[in-house]
This record gives C-alpha cells, sequence and structure tokens, in this order.
C-alpha cells in the first residue's frame, strides 16, 4: 500500500507514536503516514496480518485466531515486542532498509517513565534506526504550533491524545509547569459504550462509540442537537437491536472524563509562575491532539478557566509537524529532546 515511499532512502524522520493514530514526518518531504495504531495478528503463527487503517478496520470483526491490537495505551507500551514490529514495518514502509539506519525523533508523553522512555528507544533502535532521540508531545506541539518557545514569554499548551493529556507552560525552551492525566479519547469512548450497555442493555463495539462521539458528542451544548440511532447487541436477547442516543445523554456519559481534563488544567495554571499568568491572558491556550476536536470542548475549558482557548490550526498534525521541524534542523533544536535540558 505505501510501497512508493521506498524512494526516499537515507532520510531522516521524526514519529508521533500515539496511542490512536502514528504519524511519520519524513525529512525533507513532510507528513507520509498517518495511520492507527493498530496491528492485527495471527495468534497461532505469529504472522503480521495488517497494520495501520486495514487492521483497525479489523477491530471487533475478526475470528478468535486472529486479533487487532494496540501495542500502545496511555502513552505508554504495553507489549514491547509488537511495538518493535509496528515501528519496524512503518521505517520499511518510508523506505528504511538494512541499508538505511536514520535518525528518528519520537514524540511521547512528558510523563513517561525512564523504563517507558526506554522500551521506546530500544524498539526504535531493534527497528532499523541508528539513532531515537525522544521529545515531549507538548513540546512538539508548541513548535508544531509555531509559538514563540525560546522567548521569555507563557506558552500554554493543551494536547489531548488517545490514551493521555497533557497540558504544559513553556517558557525559554523549556517546560515551567506540567500536568498530565493518563485520560484521553478512548477513555470518552469506553465511557459510552459503558452508558450505552448500562441504560439501554445493548453492546457496542468500540469503533461504533467513537462514530457516536464524532456523530452527537459534546463538550458543552451546541447549536446542533441531533440524535443519532445506534445499533448494538441486546445483552437480554442476543439479538440485534437499534435504540436513539441523545447529545445529552452523551454529555452526561462522558462528562467524568471531561471534568478530569479540565482538572488538571486548572492545576496546570495554579502552577505557573505569576509572571507568565498574564500572558495566557493575552495570547491563550494552544489546544492541540484529536481529542480537542470534541465539540463545545474549547469553549467548555475557556468557560471554567476564563482564559481564552484557541485551536491549532492542525490539531492532529502539531505534535509530529513539531518533531519534523526538529529533524529538519537537528543540531538547532537537539537541545528541545528530553534529557538534553537537564
Amino acid at each position: 500500500m505505501f510501497g512508493f515511499l521506498t524512494k526516499y532512502f537515507s532520510n531522516d524522520l521524526a514519529i508521533d507514536l500515539g496511542t490512536a493514530n502514528t504519524l511519520v514526518y519524513l525529512k525533507g518531504k513532510g507528513i507520509v503516514l498517518n495511520e492507527p495504531s493498530v496491528i492485527a495478528l495471527n495468534r497461532q503463527t505469529g504472522e503480521v496480518l495488517a497494520t495501520g487503517r486495514e487492521a483497525w478496520q479489523m477491530i471487533g470483526r475478526t475470528p478468535g485466531y486472529i486479533v487487532a491490537v494496540r501495542p500502545l495505551r496511555g502513552g505508554a507500551i504495553t507489549d514491547f515486542e509488537i511495538t518493535e514490529r509496528m515501528i519496524r514495518l512503518l521505517l520499511q514502509r518510508v523506505g528504511v532498509s538494512r541499508f538505511t539506519r536514520p535518525k528518528v525523533v519520537i514524540c511521547v508523553p512528558s510523563a513517561i517513565t525512564e523504563v517507558e522512555r526506554r522500551a521506546v528507544t530500544d524498539a526504535a533502535r531493534r527497528a532499523g534506526a541508528a539513532d531515537a532521540q525522544l521529545i515531549e508531545q507538548p513540546m512538539a506541539a508548541a513548535i508544531g504550533a509555531d509559538l514563540p518557545i525560546d522567548e521569555p514569554i507563557g506558552n500554554m499548551v493543551i494536547d489531548i491524545g488517545g490514551g493521555t493529556s497533557e497540558t504544559a507552560v513553556i517558557s525559554l525552551g523549556g517546560i515551567v509547569a506540567l500536568e498530565a492525566v493518563r485520560v484521553g479519547s478512548f477513555d470518552i469512548d469506553a465511557s459510552i459504550q459503558a452508558f450505552v450497555r448500562r441504560e439501554h442493555g445493548i453492546a457496542i463495539g468500540e469503533r461504533t462509540a467513537e462514530e457516536v462521539k464524532v456523530a452527537i458528542g459534546s463538550a458543552s451544548v451546541t447549536e446542533d442537537e441531533s440524535q443519532a440511532e445506534v445499533r448494538g447487541r441486546d445483552l437480554m436477547t442476543g439479538l440485534p437491536k437499534t435504540v436513539v442516543l441523545t447529545p445529552e445523554e452523551i454529555r452526561f456519559a462522558i462528562d467524568d472524563v471531561i471534568s478530569s481534563i479540565i482538572a488538571s488544567v486548572v492545576r496546570c495554571l495554579a502552577k505557573a509562575p505569576p509572571e507568565l499568568a498574564q500572558d495566557f491572558l493575552v495570547r491563550g491556550m494552544y489546544l492541540v491532539g484529536g481529542g480537542g476536536l470534541l465539540r463545545g470542548l474549547a469553549q467548555r475549558i475557556e468557560r471554567e478557566t476564563q482564559v481564552p482557548v484557541r485551536m491549532s490550526n492542525m490539531p492532529l498534525e502539531a505534535v509530529v509537524m513539531g518533531a519534523g521541524h526538529c529533524i529538519e534542523h537537528y543540531d538547532a533544536l537537539k537541545g528541545m529532546f528530553m534529557g538534553a535540558r537537564r
């Protein structure tokens, strides 16, 4: 499917290794891959049957001997071997072979442990990278959003991903304050699944829950309050059943997750030096990540914090674009990598 990319040999690259999606930026080319972080395996043989979007389409639809796996949860590697295989396949797709060993910059959550950091870099090196450096996702997002991170100005970034939500204050090239919670858009989906099961007595899969979120999900009341029909399996009869869900129900279902994310934003604001507080009131906070696309979320954060919220121009791509900028200007920006500022 991505065989045409193999012509780009010996290029360094950046990877946003997300719980939900993996994006790859190739030096000199830009974003060349954006796929779900899923790999489909044959349990009996260990053979990789599909990766990315093709594997995602298999979730909940495979026979018992085939499993579609997300090797990352909460921004951390849960299966080292499968993550290594996924990274190797990604590198192969962008032209990495045994003759080409590129430098790789990988975006990771700020709060991952030393063990988790080592697992990511080891997986990349074993997959074919000559050198692997890590950069915090909020830092990469700030670079990708073209914020003046090197100036004595308070830059605040809220990054809501699939498994983690991070809020960071960045000034003079460093993270001044940070708050992270291991909840994200997957937890929103799981809350919808649990609500439909509890209140309507039907079971729906994670793909259906995501579709409900996109169709009628919101963090606050919006102009469009359309309802949605959802099909699932009746828990009593085992037969297919259709129910109608309202936006109000979904807001109730996901409120705990949204409240947890906003609470972490408030804690980060409280941690920030007073000298930077006036910058937030003037410049606002920048919202990135797929979870930030939930309707009404920016408005609710703004209402509860009394600080303006601005959506990044490229919320889904901001993180990998920032890491890509580091690859393009490696020597000038290597001070942004994890560990370099410590």
